[in-house]
């Protein structure tokens, strides 16, 4: 067990799907996996175990913002010794070519936030997702006719929707990395993982744009997002 985990070691799988909401894991433990069972419960961060077409995955949900993703993702990197992480969460976008419900496969990570100078004094605002990770996710969404588009994201220390002005944090952007959505999360997943030597990739549904004002409710966030969960879950059929 760990500090913020009272799952036994042989609960955990080395392969592990990570949504944000707690109530989101469960949905997936109900509606995708067999046999799944409760594995943890310290701050109602909810995890399962189960199988999925006969693989055994755990999913584990991380919370909100960086802080609390780091936290998860070390602990399970380090003391369970899961060697893959999938982020399945949601995001905003800032490309007026995505709609509501679009798949993001995430490749960079850029943030603002000092989180990695925090963590190991290194000037760090970009990071990458798993090459062999991504890899496997693109051609299961190939097998599976599920549409997604590959991008860079901004991971941010505040919830987008309340800004003072979002147009003047797009337009701190570093022009060539094209940032095509944001999130919360990803960049202290990739940077652990990074420094674990482990692996780690994100992929992001669209529910809300910055350009077309479109927006879905609470219980859409959590229960409308499953062509994303499928690809995840296809992906770590694949995975070692």
């Amino acid at each position: 067990m760990s500090i913020h985990c009272n799952a036994k070691k042989e609960d955990i799988e080395k392969t592990v799907l990570m949504p944000g909401d707690p109530l989101r894991a469960k949905y997936i433990a109900e509606n995708f996996l067999e046999n799944a069972r409760l594995v943890n419960t310290v701050r109602n961060m909810l995890a399962y175990t189960g199988t999925y077409k006969g693989k055994n995955l755990t999913v584990f949900s991380h919370g909100m913002g960086m802080p609390s993703m780091g936290i998860y993702c070390y602990e399970l990197y380090h003391f369970y010794d899961v060697e893959n992480i999938i982020r399945i969460g949601s995001c905003g976008a800032y490309s007026s070519n995505l709609n509501i419900f679009d798949t993001i496969l995430v490749d960079k990570s850029y943030t603002e936030s000092n989180f990695a100078f925090e963590w190991n004094q290194k000037d760090c605002h970009i990071t990458e997702s798993s090459t062999y990770i991504n890899e496997i996710i693109e051609q299961c969404a190939k097998n599976n006719n599920i549409p997604y588009i590959k991008g860079n994201t901004l991971c941010s220390d505040c919830f987008d929707g309340y800004l003072e002005s979002i147009p003047n944090l797009i337009k701190r952007f570093p022009k060539d990395l094209n940032i095509i959505g944001a999130e919360m999360e990803a960049f202290a997943l990739f940077y652990m993982a990074k420094y674990l030597g482990k692996r780690a990739s994100c992929l992001l549904t669209v529910v809300d744009s910055h350009y077309k004002k479109q927006e879905i409710s609470s219980e859409e966030r959590e229960k409308s997002l499953n062509n994303m969960i499928i690809l995840a879950l296809e992906a770590a059929l694949n995975l070692n």
